[in-house]
């Protein structure tokens, strides 16, 4: 069974940073490209970042840029997001996706895995 399982969420301050991890298990996912993506209440699921089956190139959504990072370490079919200078706007559901276009994307429709989520909260 593929699952791909998040943690790493949790409350913190405004300014402050979070390391988010996704763990995929039940196939390799060296050839997929990941992504994270966010949902907070109320509003529709969105983009955060991606990045390609290799791990040398990524992109993200404009609200994190220069916030935010993507890595992977495809040894242990796991992906991280580093997030600094955390807002009360980046408070949501954190998702992991794993897509097998292979290259990076913004895209819901093209990621064939999700996991669970893990909560983000920032208080201001």
């Amino acid at each position: 069974q593929v699952q791909l399982v998040e943690s790493g969420g949790g409350l913190v301050q405004a300014g402050g940073s979070l390391r988010l991890s996704c763990a995929a298990s039940g196939r390799s996912f060296a050839g997929y490209a990941m992504g994270w993506f966010r949902q907070a209440p109320g509003k529709e699921r969105e983009f955060v970042a991606s990045i390609n089956w290799s791990g040398d190139s990524t992109y993200y959504a404009f609200s994190v840029k220069g916030r935010f990072t993507i890595s992977r370490d495809r040894a242990k079919n796991t992906v991280y997001l580093e997030m600094n200078g955390l807002n009360p706007e980046d408070t949501a559901l954190y998702y992991c996706a794993g897509s097998r276009t292979a290259m990076t994307s913004s895209r819901g429709n093209d990621y064939n895995y999700w996991g669970q989520g893990t909560q983000v909260t920032v208080s201001s």
